[in-house]
């Protein structure tokens, strides 16, 4: 017989943990049922990713006892995700990871509320992430990690003297994984390191500028990106681009082979074409099960105080024996994205736009996806270039090859211009 979702049986292992101290509680912990009920009935968890990581996430949430959870994702199911991603079947095969996901996890744990968005994170504002206690991340994008911190750094707000509200902040676990090898963290925007902070962590962006990519190519992976780009658009208006499929990736190093041709570039090969298209990272099914619990535990933990959380990051690796190592990442003084601090960046008046643009882009302290650059003249904000929306990226291109001396003026006794940046 199922069991009542809210019985004492059922949650026992909970009880454990919400209903008496221990030697591991937060300071100040007070051990009572209404923590439960909490977890149970308000605290809603927002899921990004329901793939390799976000299945197991998914699961592991669900039977920590966490019912109102909402998981966001874009893509569709593969054949090639039933092999790790548990939570689909043969027959669900091009529907949505996000509703599949939902539908099994409410049908497999009762009283679980799984609410699917088959959308991308960009496609919501402030006022739906506001409306979630925790964000846990099971992303396989570096760019998409740097936007949902961004977005959760825009929902703070301050006192009058500079003071952090805290009911304001929004914390975010993050896991991530390549093969073996794997991490979690425990972020407090505002407070503690962001995602910016740890970018150096990452190896540097495989994205190239478009203004180089449609301009200047010196790279076969330059000649690759434009026919993936702008080529496939073009000429394929009504097909959608598979990486999959060997006719798409035929046509695209066909493409890529005339351009390159064109611009005197060798190295364009098919297995090259196939990489730079598809840029998949390998995943290995144990190691997302172990740091999907890792993500899961330390949810509990924000969640209901019963033990401190970790702080800030740890790093699991099975590839030789097994080995774990946590550590505090610190807060960067002068972050991007926190720190509200302006940077410094050395530029040579004879240097272009592009050059910086190239620089924002390439550069492993910036590693921006799309910068769109603005000065100020007079006291009035002037747009150097900006890649959206197309009407402006066509009215500013020709920004783009004038030198900084050309474009931007500064005061006379001033060593420095000032660029706003924004990254699209």
């Amino acid at each position: 017989a199922t069991m009542d979702v809210l019985s004492e049986e059922r949650w026992a292992h909970n009880d454990k943990l919400l209903m008496r101290n221990g030697p591991f509680a937060v300071p100040g912990f007070e051990p009572s049922a209404e923590l439960r009920s909490f977890l149970m009935n308000e605290c809603r968890v927002l899921v990004i990713g329901a793939g390799g990581l976000g299945c197991e996430l998914l699961k592991d949430l669900a039977l920590c006892g966490f019912r109102r959870i909402d998981v966001i994702d874009m893509d569709t199911i593969d054949v090639s995700n039933l092999n790790r991603q548990f939570l689909f079947r043969a027959k669900d095969v091009g529907r949505d990871k996000a509703s599949v996901a939902a539908e099994f996890v409410n049908q497999r744990v009762p009283g679980c509320q799984v609410v699917p968005h088959y959308k991308r994170i960009e496609s919501y504002d402030q006022s739906f992430y506001k409306q979630f206690t925790l964000v846990v991340c099971g992303l396989d994008s570096i760019a998409a990690r740097r936007w949902i911190n961004n977005m959760l750094l825009s929902l703070l707000q301050y006192d009058d003297e500079g003071n952090l509200l805290q009911h304001t902040m929004i914390p975010l676990i993050d896991g991530g994984t390549e093969g073996f090898k794997g991490n979690a963290r425990v972020l407090f925007p505002g407070i503690s390191a962001c995602v910016e902070c740890m970018l150096d962590l990452f190896p540097p962006q495989v994205n190239f500028p478009m203004c180089t990519i449609a301009n200047t190519p010196r790279l076969p992976e330059h000649c690759i990106e434009y026919a993936k780009l702008v080529q496939w658009p073009k000429e394929k208006v009504d097909l959608a681009l598979d990486g999959d499929d060997p006719e798409h990736i035929k046509w695209l190093f066909d493409k890529a082979s005339e351009r390159a041709s064109q611009y005197g570039i060798v190295g364009v090969t098919y297995r090259l074409t196939q990489g730079v298209v598809k840029r998949i990272i390998p995943n290995v099914a144990s190691t997302s099960a172990v740091i999907a619990a890792a993500c899961a535990n330390e949810a509990f933990k924000l969640a209901s105080s019963c033990c401190a959380h970790l702080n800030n990051y740890v790093v699991f690796n099975d590839t030789d024996g097994v080995y774990t190592y946590s550590f505090e990442y610190e807060r960067k003084p002068d972050c991007m994205a926190c720190s509200r601090v302006p940077r410094v960046i050395e530029c040579q008046p004879q240097q272009t736009l592009t050059m910086v643009i190239d620089k924002l882009m390439t550069d492993e302290q910036y590693q921006l996806r799309a910068p769109g650059l603005t000065t100020q003249i007079q006291g009035k904000n002037k747009t150097l270039y900006m890649q959206k929306p197309a009407g402006l990226e066509e009215a500013t291109r020709p920004n783009l090859d004038k030198a900084l001396q050309g474009t931007v003026r500064r005061d006379g006794s001033s060593e420095f211009v000032t660029l706003i940046c924004v990254d699209g």
